[in-house]
């Protein structure tokens, strides 16, 4: 099959366009997916330069992409939640070959049908980043109805996802972006904008609820504006244990686990009209190289998919 493998740890050079690799090996209770689109996420990259290598221990050669929709070719013999002809997405395994492939290989249990009005593309936007979100507000955050949370880069692909879900949830959502995406964060849910080009501080009301996309000193600067015994998660590194005592906040680094049962959920917010995707660029599978790239500037609204088969 064709498919874009690594051999090595690297820059965005280590990715090979190959058009022989074989086939995945299908397990009892996977469904093998004839790849539509995949997307890129930073984790892609950052797993391609073996920042990630002390947590997922990965061989070569190998496949990147966590994001995938497509079709159902052929299912494990202990499947029952699916079968060939449905139209799925997923968030695939970390540890085993991914979706920058023309077929890939996923537990039955970390897939979900594809939501009716979305095509593939637009589906495969979805999963890695929206879990992302839902996750960490509905369940390390517990979100509540009224409560103020900061949401740091909003237009990015987790943060895209994060306001609306936490609108879903009731909440008031603050958020940081530049200029050119005021507009955009706004028409997501956003109740309150910060450009981070012109406020070198958070200038808003204190907020129950920190999710932090950035790390670093975006990350500290956010503990400003958190209120005491508030809770902050990050996915971009462990909130600082010392400013999380003085505010008494529950801190911790947050890490996405993929759910079919999740993503059953988000389909359904999807299909209600109440969660919309933005693609920001779309590429063909050996274009794969020029999307890591593009991904790592940090200046991308929304998610980059590739389109793998019409």
């Amino acid at each position: 099959m064709k498919a874009i493998i690594m051999n090595e740890y690297g820059d965005s050079n280590v990715l090979q366009y190959v058009d022989d690799f074989p086939d995945p090996i299908l397990k009892d209770d996977d469904v093998l997916i004839e790849v539509k689109a995949s997307a890129v996420n930073p984790i892609d990259w950052k797993l391609r330069q073996g920042y990630l290598k002390q947590m997922i221990d990965i061989p070569f050669p190998f496949i990147l992409g966590l994001d995938v929709s497509g079709v159902v070719k052929e299912v494990g013999k202990e499947v029952t939640m699916f079968q060939p002809g449905d139209e799925v997405y997923a968030r695939a395994d970390t540890s085993r070959n991914g979706s920058y492939a023309e077929k890939v290989a996923v537990n039955q249990l970390f897939v979900s049908k594809k939501p009716s009005n979305l095509n593939f593309e637009e589906a495969a936007s979805v999963p890695l980043a929206a879990l992302t979100a839902y996750q960490a507000l509905r369940d390390f955050a517990g979100l509540g109805e009224g409560e103020r949370v900061f949401i740091s880069a909003g237009s990015g692909g987790v943060g895209s996802f994060a306001i609306q879900i936490a609108k879903i949830l009731g909440a008031y959502v603050v958020t940081t972006t530049g200029p050119k995406n005021i507009d955009y964060v706004k028409s997501l849910g956003a109740d309150e904008v910060i450009d981070y080009t012109k406020n070198d501080s958070l200038d808003t009301e204190p907020v129950d609820v920190v999710f932090d996309l950035i790390g670093g000193k975006s990350q500290i600067e956010s503990f400003s504006i958190l209120k005491e015994g508030g809770r902050i998660g990050s996915i971009a590194g462990a909130p600082d244990p010392k400013l999380a005592k003085e505010k008494r906040a529950n801190a911790k680094g947050l890490w996405v686990k993929s759910s079919g049962a999740d993503l059953d959920e988000l389909r359904n917010y999807i299909e209600a009209g109440k969660i919309k995707t933005e693609i920001a660029a779309r590429f063909p599978l050996e274009k794969v190289k020029v999307a890591h790239e593009l991904s790592e500037t940090g200046h991308v609204r929304g998610k980059i998919v590739i389109e793998v088969a019409k």
